[in-house]
């Protein structure tokens, strides 16, 4: 009874501790060079664009939703929002391990709404402010939160090859996925809220199959069943679903998971055994405005990471490939016809 008591305590805190926050959370404010309102002359139907592009898409391929939101969090973590994982190398950052998978339709559909957008309001959207708010709506029209983000950034006209190796690996444990984030000024908040991008989308068999061969433990056992039966060898091309609750929906069922042994990724289900990130995961599974709020939160500020903005970079023709001299004119003529 004293049990039960307390446990009812427990969640009763974390809803009153979500009504709070919900009542107070004001909008991350925007690094200098960014606005929330920055196209609002210039490309006033911007978000609608990409917004009514974005449900097409998705109507027809659902599986969009989580790789955009993948190629996102890739291209910001790496040397910020510049669009850089965007970009075509020999080799260049999509062909490095840690990118692996990365779907060609969803950039695609990135240079799809650049075209969109460079047609209705000239070329002065960035690439990478479109991966942003591509990624925005790929949770909002999923059954995730929707909101604001600062635009503004530019293009970058470089990539980092060995950048991509501080990117969070599938096979870490929270001590290194903790690390890696603290590099970007993230605490263990943001990295259970953040790790909760994985409510959706699919993974290969070698991002997990380390916990098949050795069985893991801590892995449930009907599930490692199913794993094995799709992934017989850690070279297979098949995938898994990251959420076997609601694989594509955006929501809290992924910490649902966790607690029941059901994450398909090392660095997922070790967060429900590291006391510093066990607390957050059951608040979150019980609760999923308070999930939302940090995932928001948590997002908007990883938007802003060490962007270009003003006469930084530049404004991509295409978005996998730099402008040329004469695309460079082209832009500095647009830009001063704004006026």
């Amino acid at each position: 009874m004293a049990t039960s008591l307390h446990s009812l305590f427990f969640i009763s805190s974390i809803l009153f501790t979500a009504l709070h926050v919900s009542q107070t959370q004001a909008k991350p404010s925007p690094v200098k060079g960014l606005s929330y309102s920055f196209y609002s002359k210039t490309c006033p139907k911007l978000e609608t664009i990409v917004r009514n592009h974005l449900k097409k898409v998705f109507k027809n391929d659902n599986g969009q939703a989580p790789a955009l939101l993948r190629i996102f969090f890739h291209d910001c973590f790496v040397q910020g929002c510049d669009g850089s994982v965007l970009l075509d190398g020999s080799p260049g950052e999509r062909d490095q391990p840690a990118n692996g998978g990365i779907r060609s339709e969803a950039l695609d559909t990135i240079d799809d709404l650049r075209a969109l957008l460079h047609k209705e309001c000239g070329r002065i959207v960035s690439c990478a402010d479109i991966t942003v708010l591509a990624a925005r709506d790929a949770v909002s029209l999923t059954g995730g939160p929707d909101y604001a983000v600062p635009l503004g950034r530019r293009d970058g006209v470089s990539f980092s090859t060995s950048g991509t190796s501080n990117l969070p690996k599938p096979f870490n444990t929270t001590g290194a996925t903790l690390d890696a984030f603290a590099a970007k000024s993230f605490d263990a908040t943001d990295v259970v809220a953040l790790s909760g991008a994985h409510t959706f989308g699919r993974a290969h068999c070698s991002t997990f199959f380390n916990r098949l061969s050795p069985l893991d433990p801590n892995m449930d056992k009907t599930l490692a069943k199913q794993l094995q039966s799709t992934c017989p060898n850690a070279d297979s091309g098949n995938t898994a679903n990251l959420d076997i609750r609601t694989p594509t929906v955006f929501d809290n069922k992924y910490y649902l998971d966790l607690m029941n042994r059901q994450g398909v990724f090392t660095s997922d289900q070790d967060l429900l055994s590291d006391k510093r990130t066990k607390g957050l995961v059951n608040a979150f599974a019980v609760n999923q405005t308070l999930f939302f709020e940090k995932f928001v939160d948590a997002a908007v500020r990883l938007s802003q990471l060490d962007v270009l903005t003003g006469n930084q970079g530049e404004i991509r023709a295409k978005c996998n490939v730099v402008n040329s001299k004469k695309s460079v004119l082209e832009e500095v003529l647009q830009f001063v016809y704004q006026f």
